[in-house]
Parts: C-alpha cells; sequence; structure tokens
C-alpha cells in the first residue's frame, strides 16, 4: 500500500472554519497537500479524481473566503467535490468513497450539512441555487449562493434557462464556470487578473452603477448607446458579452489555479451584496498536479484504483468482454454493411462505446453534449430522412429526455433505436446512476418495441434486430460491465419480434426472466431440481411486445410462474400480470411471483450485493418458489 501523504497543515483543518486562520501562504500549501490526500485517497477506493484535482486551489479558495455552510456552495456535476469533503468535516471516511455504506461519490444533502443540493447529473446548479437564493430573499436571511458549473455542463439547456431567469429576476447569484476543455478562454495571465480583479471591484462598480444612472437621463438613442459601448467594450477585453446577454456581470477569465488571483477576486464579490448576478470565469486543467492525469486522454475522469506513483490502474481480470464493447463492436460490423447507421452520444464516447464507432465513421458519429432532450429529438430528426439512428444514452440519462421520447419519437412512430446501457445496478456509482426506471417509463409506450438482452451473445442478436426493425421506435438494454463469457456469434442474427426461448423444461416451476439475471434462474433451477421440484427457466428476450403464446404455455403447465427482470415495479412483470389476468390465467390457482428490484432507492455497493440486496440473486429466486408451493410439501435437497 503506498504511504499516506504528509499534510501537517491539512491535518490542522477539520471544518472550512479552520481556513480563516490560515494565511495566503498557508493556503498554497494547504492546496498541495489537499491534492496529494485526493489523489492517495481515490488510489485506493477509484473514482473520478481528474474533475477534483482540477478545482482544488478553488476549493480553497471558496472556503477560505465565503461563510459555508451559511453560504450556499452547490458544485455541478458532483464528481468534482471530493476536495469539498475532505474540507469539510469528512476527511476521515474519504477511503470510503463509493463503498458499501461509505461516502458517495457525488454531493449528498443527507451526507452533510455543507451539501446543499445532490447532484450527480449535470447543469442543475443554476437552477437550484436560484431557487436558493430566492428562498433566501423572501425569508429574509442575508446569504450568498454560489454555483460551481463545469464547462461541460454549461453545454446542456437547463443551464442556459437559468441563467436567463437568473438574470430576467436580478437576483443575487453567483456562478463560476470552471473551464477546463471547452478552450472558449484567451491567455490567462497577470493582465487578464489584474482586469478582472479591478471589473469586480465595488469602485468600479459603483462607477458603472453611476454610469448607468447618468446615461438614463440621456434621449433613449443615446441612453441605449451608452450601455452597448460599455458591454461591448468590456466583452472585448474579457469575452464575456453571451453572459452578459443573459444578464450576467461577466468576470474573467482567471487563473484557477493562482489563489493570489482567485481570493481577491471572490472577496470582491462577497463584499459587492447590492448587485444583481454575477459569473466569474475561471480555467482550470483537469487532472492539475498529477503527472498521469495531465497526460491521460480523459485526464483521468474516472479510474479504478492505480498505485499513485506509476499511476498504473488494476483491472479486474474477466474472460468475457464488457456489454459496451460488444454493442459497439456489434454496431460497427452492421454499419459496414448499411451506410445509413448512424450513431448519437450526450457527451459519454467513451462509456456508450461510441468512441470506438466514431474512429471507424466519425461523420456518422454525433456527441450532441449534455443535451440528451436534443440528442434524441435530433434522432428523431435523422429517422424522417431515413437514416438509422442508435441514441446510445445511459438508462439514468435517457429520463432527462423522455418528453422527446413520448413526443418526437413515440408519437410519430419514427424508428430511433435506443441503445440503454448500465441498465440495472451500477455499483459504486449507487442511487444516482441506477438505471431502474426506463423498462417503465418507456413501456407504456404504444407501440414501442422493447428488448433485454441476458448475456453479450444476446446482444450482439439485439443489436441485429434493432437495424431491422425500420418502422417504429425500438430499445435494447443492457447492464454495466463484463459479460459471463458465452460463445459469441460471428455475426448478428435478427431475432423474430416478440418471441422468447426456453432454455430448460419442467412442469412445477417456470421462471421467466428478463435480462441478464437468466444466469441467476438458471442456478434457481438447479436448487429446485435438487429439491424434487421440476424447473422451466425461459428467457423473455421481449418486454414489448410480450411472446404471449410462451406465457399462456408457462401459465398453463406449471403451479408457481415467476418473472424476474432488473428494473423497476411497473415494468415487465407488471405486463405479464396484466396479460395473464385480462386472459383469465390468474382464475383458476396459478400462483405468480414478479421479482423486481424493490420500491426503494439501493445504495452504493458491489453489483453482486446490490442485486443481493435486491433480493434478486438465485437463492432468492428459489425462496419465492418454495414460499409460494409450502414449505409442508417439499423435499429436502438431495445429498452427494
Amino acid at each position: 500500500m503506498t504511504d499516506r501523504p504528509k499534510t501537517p497543515l491539512l491535518d490542522r483543518v477539520t471544518l472550512p472554519a479552520d481556513l480563516k486562520a490560515l494565511s495566503d501562504r498557508e493556503l498554497r500549501q494547504l492546496a498541495d497537500e489537499l491534492r496529494a490526500e485526493t489523489i492517495s485517497a481515490v488510489s485506493v477506493t477509484g473514482g473520478h479524481l481528474g474533475a477534483g484535482l482540477g478545482v482544488v486551489e478553488l476549493t480553497v479558495a471558496l472556503h477560505a473566503v465565503f461563510d459555508t455552510p451559511r453560504d450556499k456552495l452547490i458544485w455541478d456535476v458532483g464528481h468534482q467535490c471530493y476536495p469539498h469533503k475532505i474540507l469539510t468535516g469528512r476527511r476521515d471516511r474519504i477511503r470510503t468513497l463509493r463503498q458499501s455504506g461509505g461516502l458517495s461519490g457525488y454531493t449528498k444533502r443527507s451526507e452533510s450539512e455543507y451539501d446543499p443540493f445532490g447532484a450527480a447529473h449535470s447543469s442543475t446548479s443554476i437552477s437550484s441555487g436560484l431557487g436558493m437564493k430566492v428562498a433566501s430573499d423572501l425569508l429574509g436571511v442575508q446569504r450568498n449562493v454560489i454555483c460551481v458549473i463545469g464547462d461541460g455542463a454549461m453545454s446542456a439547456g437547463m443551464a442556459y434557462e437559468a441563467m436567463n431567469n437568473a438574470g430576467s429576476m436580478d437576483a443575487r447569484l453567483i456562478v463560476i464556470l470552471n473551464d477546463n476543455d471547452m478552450s472558449i478562454a484567451p491567455p490567462v495571465g497577470a493582465l487578464s487578473a489584474h482586469l478582472s480583479r479591478l471589473i469586480s471591484s465595488k469602485p468600479y462598480r459603483s462607477l458603472r452603477h453611476l454610469g448607468g444612472i447618468i446615461a438614463n437621463k440621456f434621449p433613449k438613442p443615446l441612453e441605449q448607446a451608452a450601455k452597448k459601448v460599455e458591454e461591448y467594450a468590456r466583452g472585448m477585453v474579457t469575452g464575456g458579452t453571451l453572459f452578459e446577454e443573459l444578464g450576467f456581470y461577466y468576470v474573467g477569465p482567471i487563473d484557477g489555479h493562482n489563489l493570489d488571483h482567485l481570493i481577491p477576486i471572490l472577496k470582491n464579490v462577497r463584499d459587492d451584496t447590492e448587485s444583481g448576478p454575477i459569473l466569474i470565469h475561471c480555467v482550470t486543467q483537469k487532472g492539475k498536479g498529477y503527472d498521469p492525469a495531465e497526460k491521460s486522454d480523459d485526464r483521468y475522469h474516472g479510474v479504478g484504483k492505480f498505485d499513485v506513483i506509476t499511476g498504473a490502474q488494476q483491472k479486474g481480470i474477466s474472460n468475457a468482454p464488457s456489454y459496451t464493447k460488444v454493442f459497439a463492436q456489434s454496431l460497427i460490423k452492421e454499419a459496414e454493411k448499411d451506410d445509413r447507421i448512424c450513431t448519437i452520444t450526450a457527451a459519454m464516447p467513451s462509456g456508450t462505446g461510441l468512441d470506438l464507432f466514431a474512429e471507424r465513421f466519425p461523420e456518422r458519429t454525433f456527441d450532441v453534449g449534455i443535451a440528451e432532450q436534443h440528442g434524441v429529438t435530433f434522432a428523431a430528426g435523422l429517422a424522417t430522412e431515413g437514416m438509422k439512428p442508435f441514441a446510445a444514452i445511459y438508462s439514468t440519462f435517457l429520463q432527462r429526455g423522455y418528453d422527446q421520447v413520448v413526443h418526437d419519437v413515440a408519437i410519430q412512430r419514427l424508428p430511433v433505436r435506443f441503445a440503454i446501457d448500465r441498465a440495472g445496478v451500477v455499483g459504486a456509482d449507487g442511487i444516482t446512476h441506477c438505471g431502474a426506471y426506463d423498462m417503465t417509463y418507456l413501456g407504456c409506450l404504444p407501440e414501442f418495441v422493447i428488448m433485454a438482452a441476458a448475456d453479450e451473445a444476446e446482444l450482439v442478436h439485439m443489436v441485429a434486430t434493432a437495424v431491422q426493425i425500420d418502422d417504429r421506435p425500438s430499445a435494447f438494454r443492457y447492464p454495466r460491465g463484463d459479460g459471463v463469457g458465452v460463445e459469441m456469434p460471428s455475426v448478428g442474427v435478427p431475432l423474430e419480434i416478440g418471441r422468447g426461448r426456453i432454455l430448460r423444461e419442467g412442469n412445477t416451476v417456470a421462471i421467466l426472466s428478463l435480462g441478464t439475471r437468466l444466469a441467476e434462474s438458471l442456478k434457481a433451477a438447479e436448487e429446485l431440481a435438487s429439491r424434487g421440484l421440476s424447473t422451466t427457466v425461459a428467457d423473455a428476450r421481449f418486454m414489448k411486445p410480450l411472446d404471449e403464446d410462451m406465457i399462456r404455455r408457462l401459465a398453463s403447465e406449471h403451479e408457481v410462474l415467476i418473472t424476474v427482470e432488473e428494473g423497476a415495479i411497473g415494468g415487465f412483470g407488471s405486463h405479464v400480470l396484466q396479460f395473464l389476468a385480462m386472459q383469465g390465467k390468474l382464475d383458476s390457482g396459478l400462483k405468480v411471483r414478479p421479482l423486481c428490484l424493490p420500491d426503494r432507492f439501493i445504495d452504493q455497493d458491489s453489483q453482486f450485493n446490490q442485486y443481493d440486496n435486491a433480493g434478486l440473486n438465485a437463492q432468492h429466486i428459489v425462496a419465492t418458489a418454495l414460499t409460494a408451493l409450502g414449505h409442508d410439501r417439499l423435499e429436502e435437497p438431495a445429498r452427494a
């Protein structure tokens, strides 16, 4: 194990109030120690590293200048909050990040009063911060609200909707744009810092306000012209005219790693309590201060456990490819045969595997930024002209584009194909990224084909099936992680729509699985067989349309029917029950037990433990069957 870094100053800091006693020189040393501690902690737990390293100095400056938690500090997206957690009383638990019972990898209201808003999906900080500021004003509470938003999160329309609203209300909101990738800033140096300090100062702003009062005395055309001259003059120096047009006073760009620049400007903004919304443009470097991260293409966005000295990450040993890679490779093969296939991702090319597709077909790959709503409707537009769009979006992120799925795709019956990655539980990313709801929210849409892969080979066939569905929308879902190690087909073969398969025949218990719980269902069947209970195992393949003939047969030939799925209540099992009820199959004693994710949020843990917690592993399927049949009828398991 790597030795922990020496952190004499950080050892004196328990809460942000302790920073007030440190000199500027000591704050700079503290930032270095905080960076070392962050690297050390994430090397043990894995997680998001680069984003946090990029905001170390900014984190120190914000907590040194503002009075948190009275002043509200919102991090958007929460994966840049690890240094913040260390400074806000959670250092003793920082090596439990993303572990069972440990700290969340994101900000979380229930975890600390220093986390005023839970953020794991991007672009929510300005909206929530504006709500907090307005509420404070209505209640007569004087406090600052500071929103730190990354440049990637600024690609989402929600951020601009919030800024437009804040600007029109003239609310006293502070937004800090953490610009680490967009290259929208001119060179940052001493002159820029001096100008930013000047224009953020109260004397300058008072003078500007006085100029506005004088301008108001001019005839209207001259008044407007004077205001425009001042705005554009500042815009030529700072580049902030876009934000000025949205009603924000723009300050920047400034070096986000230079505390001598950051602290005076933040103090200026803090002390000027009479102005409207302000945007401070900080230029930072993702992965700052850790050489392997600085040299990485993704700046070590998400990492496993790693060696601090070399940066080498620990990789789990697997004999099976990841589902994400199987999807990408399968789609590439299909696209080599069909030049109408194209792909859309919402700022997740590597996470969805579309970086591989983009290498082969760059002209047919579209990254729309963190804009799932736009991405879905963009795909719908492509479909109207005969293209075959595949929108590869995590289950948890597709939620953000649901209205567009309904209105722009489903109602118009457009053949957009949704590749839904991270379906089911997701391990260390926990509650906020759990893909629990897509079957429920898509399953209620008419004429929508929905598939769930039981293993990596099935995923290959479902990609081929989606290519062929050209008269309505479709979706296929698959989990995070590696496959189960089955033999892989050389090419995908389109499946018959709405037809499942039976893998094991029995006559007492029927287990109808949808998705990758199939392996656990087969284990359960073996255990039930050892107890003398003949068990059928079927793979539904399709949630919609249901294989009605197969379900009728299972209902007619078995005493117990158990459905198993990796989704929330209201999904596959509910559709099966609806069908059976309307067919009268529940009127003659059939015992149906739908197993799905429980009606609660499942905390971070390993995926196996999460499914264990949810009651969806083999032992739970067995217990469900035994309970349904009654223990007094059961034989003991056969002895070897």
